[in-house]
This record gives C-alpha cells, structure tokens and sequence, in this order.
C-alpha cells in the first residue's frame, strides 16, 4: 500500500523562500545539458532503424492503492515567487507477487473416520444380503418351477395310464359281451339244432334211493357226420348224474348243418338233462 502526502505549493514556496545561487544555475544546465543529449542519441538510434523489442507480456499484478489526501493548510500571504527545484519524483512501486495459498485441510476426526468406515461395511453388507435373498428366492421358484413341472407331468401320467385302464376295461368288456353274445348264439342255436335222436339217461340208483333230484347240463361239439363229440359237463350237475348224461350225450345224432352247400362243425350245443323222481 503506497501513501502519497501533497503538499500545496504555497507551502513549497515557504520552504524554499531562499534564493537561487550560482551553484544552483550550473547544476540546472548541466543537467538540461544531458537531457538534451539522450534525447538527441535516442532520436538518432530511432533514424538508424533501431528499434525497442516490446518486452514480454507478464501477468499483471493486481495492486490496491489508497489515496490519502491532505487538509489544505491554512493559507498565508502569497510570497514573492522563487524558483524552486523540483520534487524527485518517487518510484513506482514494486509489483507484489501474491503466492496461492493452499487451502488447509481440516483434521480427519478418527471417530469420524471410523464411523463412516462402520456406515459403508454395513452399506456392503445389506446389498450383499439382499444379493443373497435373490438368489434364494431365485433358487425357491426354480424349485417350485420344478416341483410343479413333476406334479404335472405325473398328473399327465395318472391320466394316460387311467385312460389306459379305462380302454383296457372298454376292451374287456366288450369281449365279454361278445363272448355272452357267441355263448347266447350258441345256445340259441343249439336249442334250435335239435337232435334226431336220443335215448334218456338211466336214473342212478343210489339217487332213487336218496330221492335225490336235479339238472344236468351237457355241452359238446356236433361233427359235419352229425355225431357228438368231446362232451363234458358244466357245474352245477350232482355227481351222481354226471356219467349217465355224458353217456346219454353219446348217443344223440344231428343232422349235419350245411353253410355254403358244405356240412360244417357245430360247436358249444349243450342239453340239459332233468332228473325227477315221480
């Protein structure tokens, strides 16, 4: 910061109220005297093409001044004029460099420190929970994907194999009412193919005796010739009727029954034998 302190020239004048000397008048010539020299070998170097290189640019200083003026003081008689030699004019101040300050780093409080570090493991540790939460609950849904994948493909199974039974049953049932439709055929058929001739069976003795009653059913096949072949008895025949009517069987003879102009074999024509005592 630079103070300059003005006087006023009445008071210069006071201070130099003394007058000039000879000493004074030379010193003052002389020093016209050099001026008048630079000037004249300035302007000379100037005519001979010399020229001043512009000196490089510098970052401007940024300086603060303050002006400090003076109160008038107060005013006296003029005096008479004098020469005065005039004031040297000061320097102009030196730029000042101001070096950047460097801003200081506040103190790192441990306990601080050590809290934010807490702050942060927790921070990781609630995403690597959550992380691992996903990946159960991921993992769960695969299973239940899974588990339901099963349920399904064993309902699909369950369903197949009880449609599978139900043909099988369909099946079953349809030849057994095809086996009862051929059996009711035959049977209608082997009411209808009478016999030419037959004998009666003989009573057995041992049931007159036991006045032992019953039915006796015979089944066998006819042959193209008419004659009974392979005869056998179905249940529900007495034992002790069981050899008089197969032996009674033995001698029925048919007619031969004739398809397509051929005699052909009759099978499954059954007789009942009844047997009463009166």
């Amino acid at each position: 910061m630079t103070a300059m302190i003005m006087h006023s020239p009445r008071q210069a004048f006071d201070e130099f109220s003394l007058q000039p000397s000879p000493r004074h008048w030379r010193s003052h010539a002389l020093a016209a005297a050099l001026a008048v020299a630079l000037h004249a070998g300035v302007l000379a170097l100037l005519v001979a093409g010399w020229s001043v290189e512009p000196p490089a640019a510098e970052q401007p200083a940024v300086l603060r001044t303050q002006l400090v003026m003076l109160p008038p003081a107060p005013q006296a008689p003029e005096p008479a004029p004098a020469l005065v030699e005039p004031a040297p004019t000061p320097a102009p101040p030196e730029p000042v460099l101001v070096a950047p300050v460097e801003p200081v780093k506040p103190a790192v409080d441990p306990q601080l420190q050590t809290r934010k570090l807490e702050q942060a493991a927790l921070a990781r540790k609630r995403v690597e929970d959550k992380k691992r939460e996903q990946l159960v609950e991921q993992q769960r849904e695969r299973q239940e994907n899974q588990q339901r994948s099963r349920e399904a493909e064993q309902q699909r199974l369950a369903q197949e194999q009880a449609q599978q039974q139900q043909r099988a049953e369909q099946a079953r049932l349809a030849a057994e009412r095809a086996r009862q439709q051929a059996a009711a055929q035959a049977a209608a058929d082997s009411r209808q193919y009478l016999p030419l001739s037959k004998e009666a069976p003989d009573y057995p003795q041992r049931a007159l005796d036991k006045h032992i009653e019953g039915d006796c059913t015979v089944e066998y096949s006819v042959n193209p010739q008419g004659k009974v072949e392979h005869p056998k008895v179905l249940d529900g025949c007495h034992p002790l009727f069981i050899r008089p009517s197969l032996a009674a069987a033995n001698t029925f003879r048919y007619q031969p029954r004739i398809v397509d102009g051929q005699a052909v074999s009759v099978p499954a024509v059954r007789n009942t034998f009844h047997y009463r005592i009166k």
